[in-house]
């Protein structure tokens, strides 16, 4: 996946690199009586998974709006703690911080085609006209912003290569904002942007990108797959995403068992089930013979009652795709029955046929009945048998009305302004198109045919990759494994984008023979508040929180059991103020709370190590515990502060502490 590197030589990489450095908050203390914290025994009924619940119970965050967050106290601790591991280990590889504005021009987005897709289409950009009527969005991503400043700063490859990255909040309007920080509206985002003479240059920077993100995430405590990615609306030639496994995660990874393949579900590949031939194969003529097969419309049905194989038949979606310049296209989709659509995979399919003549993508759609009436679309329903589909449904039932008919386009206007297309756009999977007989629709109602041939059935489809491997599949570069699966959290993405920006926004430079040609780039973010939850969602127990102690807000928390014992608040108070000055962050719980109460709320904020000063304190004894397992043990004051000094030294690195 980028990167020509052994798996040792890959370790030995991660382990020499991790950055020696004062942490964020050395030495700094603060009493709970003083934090502001307010934590809750139930559960507020918003939060869906196990790291939301946590995040929201423990005082970390507090809800404002829909998909909209306060960071409180504790979580901003912990977001300044990754921000400086991301920015350590961003310029060590030698990236150069910058600060790109929020606001961004709608000429811009134009420009790079992008505009449409992510206002009218997904919909995600925040977008507003300003007093003198200009419209503007607020960045979700920046490469439109800085790919105008590199066209007007970077004119000669002497300048280059150039990597920048800023670290800053972005806006996205989620259709349903959910899971806390893991969905909002706004969140914090490292983005980084390099530029590049020629595609080695850029292949360079890329695989460097990889190893300092894989020291990132193992400096923040994280297990973390990269696995090959689809590039989505960002674009480019290849991309990675690094996921921390949780079962949480909305993404599904699938692997190899030998470990040399991953990949988001999205972009997956795999050798799919060898289907059962017809008993019958194809009969004459090849458009099989028809089956009388009354409210039998779905798959299921279908081969309860006859005994057909799911991979013996091909189902065919019908789906409506949008374009920006408001064209809707009709879709025919053809699969083999036992397989599943995968949506990506035919958004950029269906981007690489249209997109140039049509603009950009901006939805596809099931074309329903429901669809049809909420569109007004120019379309009879009752000449489109749902239900009962074969991928040879002709052309004629999209005619409509043969007096409305835009005779130069061929299309139909619709009530809204946009034109329907009156052909289908038809797209089959390789495994639909492998097969020599099969089960397929009528194109009437109550009937399907059984032997059909696509040569039957007059057409010659193009086989594509339309299909989402399952875990289960047999995997390409080695057909005797299968493909196993577990469920991620998208924490970064690396994209090689080659030169779709610089070519669109005109960013030039005088190469080495004195010819002009566009920028080589690559982008890379890292989602700084998601990776704060994810790293909840996998540390944690039945308790709470279990932070890696290079992120966690505190480092230690000094408890007193019982305020009203004078020596133990005197001695609390002592080891506070000597662990403080020995450079470790310190937390004192002086509220005058039962022991228990304190207890309860150390575990829920997750402070990897807990000091007890309790009833040993009159011999000069405390306990000391670990947050993530729960060893304690009995110690001298005396002592505490050497044992503390030696594993917390190792948790700021990445390094799991012992106790």
């Amino acid at each position: 996946m980028g990167l020509d590197v052994c798996p040792g030589h890959l370790r030995g990489l991660l382990q020499e690199s991790v950055i020696a450095s004062a942490p964020v908050f050395a030495g700094t203390s603060m009493r709970v009586s003083r934090l502001m914290l307010v934590t809750l025994r139930e559960t507020p009924a918003e939060a869906e998974i196990t790291s939301h619940k946590l995040l929201l119970r423990a005082g970390y965050i507090r809800r404002l709006s829909s998909g909209i967050y306060a960071y409180l106290p504790l979580l901003w601790r912990v977001l300044q703690k990754i921000t400086a591991i991301v920015r350590q280990e961003m310029d060590a590889t030698g990236a150069l911080e910058t600060l790109l504005p929020q606001l961004q021009p709608a000429e811009l987005w134009e420009r790079s085609g992008r505009w449409a897709g992510y206002t009218a289409g997904e919909g995600i950009m925040f977008h507003l006209t300003d007093r003198q009527g200009r419209e503007l969005g607020l960045g979700p991503t920046h490469e439109e912003v800085i790919t105008t400043l590199a066209a007007d700063l970077l004119r000669s490859y002497r300048q280059l290569p150039v990597n920048l990255y800023q670290i800053q909040t972005k806006f996205r309007d989620e259709i349903r904002p959910r899971f806390g920080l893991m969905r909002g509206r706004e969140f914090i985002m490292k983005d980084a942007y390099s530029f590049h003479g020629d595609e080695d240059s850029l292949r360079q920077t890329y695989s460097e990108m990889d190893l300092a993100y894989r020291r990132i995430f193992q400096r923040c405590g994280l297990r973390t797959v990269a696995v090959e990615a689809d590039s989505g609306a960002i674009g480019g030639s290849a991309s990675q995403e690094f996921m921390v496994t949780a079962e949480a995660g909305e993404d599904l990874i699938l692997t190899s068992a030998d470990g040399s393949y991953a990949a988001n579900q999205e972009r997956a590949v795999s050798v799919p089930p060898e289907a059962v031939p017809l008993a019958s194969g194809a009969r004459a003529g090849g458009a099989g013979e028809p089956l009388s097969t009354p409210g039998q419309s779905s798959i299921e049905q279908l081969c309860g009652a006859h005994g057909f194989e799911a991979g013996q038949l091909v189902k065919v979606l019908l789906l409506l795709a949008r374009c920006a310049d408001g064209q809707l296209q009709p879709l025919l989709i053809s699969l083999r029955g036992d397989q599943q659509l995968n949506e990506v995979k035919l958004a950029n399919a269906v981007s690489a046929l249209l997109a140039e003549s049509h603009g950009a993508l901006l939805s596809i759609d099931p074309l329903t009945p429901d669809l049809v009436r909420n569109d007004k679309l120019p379309l009879d329903l009752g000449a489109i048998p749902f239900g009962y589909l074969g991928p040879d449904l002709a052309d004629a039932v999209l005619a409509g009305d043969p007096s409305i008919r835009d005779g130069a386009s061929g299309a139909l206007p619709s009530a809204s302004g946009t034109r329907l297309v009156r052909s289908f756009l038809r797209l089959t999977d390789a495994t639909a198109a492998e097969l020599a007989a099969f089960v397929c629709g009528a194109n009437a109602r109550d009937g399907h045919r059984v032997g059909a041939s696509w040569a039957g059935l007059g057409l010659r489809p193009e086989p594509l990759d339309l299909r989402a491997a399952q875990s289960g599949d047999r995997c390409l570069h080695d057909p005797d494994q299968c493909l196993q699966s577990a469920r991620g959290i998208e924490v970064g993405h690396i994209f090689q984008l080659g030169r779709k920006y610089s070519e669109a926004l005109e960013a030039r430079f005088t190469n080495e023979s004195g010819a002009e040609e566009a920028l080589w780039m690559g982008c890379y973010g890292i989602g700084v508040s998601r990776l704060a939850q994810a790293a909840v969602e996998q540390h944690h127990d039945a308790d709470g929180i279990c932070w890696p102690e290079a992120i966690a807000p505190f480092e230690v928390i000094v408890v007193i059991a019982n305020t009203q014992e004078a020596v133990q608040v005197e001695l609390a108070e002592t080891l506070y103020a000597e662990l403080g000055a020995a450079g470790l962050e310190v937390l004192l719980d002086d509220r005058s709370e039962r022991a228990g109460v304190k207890f309860k709320d150390a575990d829920l904020i997750g402070i990897p190590w807990r000091v007890v000063v309790g009833r040993g304190a009159a011999t000069g004894q405390v306990e000391l515990v670990r947050r993530a397992g729960g060893e304690k043990r009995e110690l001298a004051a005396s002592a505490l502060r050497a044992v503390l000094e030696a594993e917390i030294v190792r948790g700021r690195a990445g390094v799991p502490a012992q106790a």
